[in-house]
């Protein structure tokens, strides 16, 4: 199980990921978009997410794969566009056990796992456990940026 959690412009873009049967995910519809300063709702927005899974859907042919669902929600034209200024989170859950994991830019577009900023939470952490951390992380990165 996988999620994805974006940050631009002080707000949080939550996702829902798709797992096409080909095994690779897809941020789709619905769009979880608050403010990264309201926690309850950043909170929420994430469980919400959490709670969807990953639901299964086709691969998209090459020829018909979709525009980045994120974009019409940013409201910017293109991938690198939203990836300016953007950070992102991803959330794996494997058995028991979600592991919190920050990403860095690449030198080539797109983002890959910090290993410093990889958190494996306690098994058996509830989602609301869950869903505190990312957002004290998404709201610590913003007194950063």
């Amino acid at each position: 199980m996988l999620w994805n959690v974006y940050l631009r412009n002080g707000i949080a873009f939550i996702p829902t990921v798709a797992q096409t049967d080909e095994g690779f995910f897809l941020d789709v519809d619905p769009v979880g978009v608050v403010s990264a300063t309201n926690t309850e709702a950043l909170q929420h927005a994430i469980k919400q997410a959490i709670g969807r899974g990953n639901p299964k859907v086709p691969a998209p042919t090459r020829a018909a794969f979709p525009k980045p669902v994120l974009l019409r929600y940013a409201k910017v034209k293109s991938w690198s566009a939203f990836e300016k200024g953007c950070l992102n989170w991803t959330i794996v859950e494997k058995g028991d056990v979600y592991h919190v994991k920050q990403g860095r830019k690449r030198s080539d577009a797109g983002w890959e796992d910090d290993p410093k900023r990889i958190e494996a939470l306690p098994p058996g952490i509830g989602i609301d456990e869950v869903a505190r951390r990312v957002t004290s992380s998404i709201q610590a990165a913003l007194e950063v940026h």
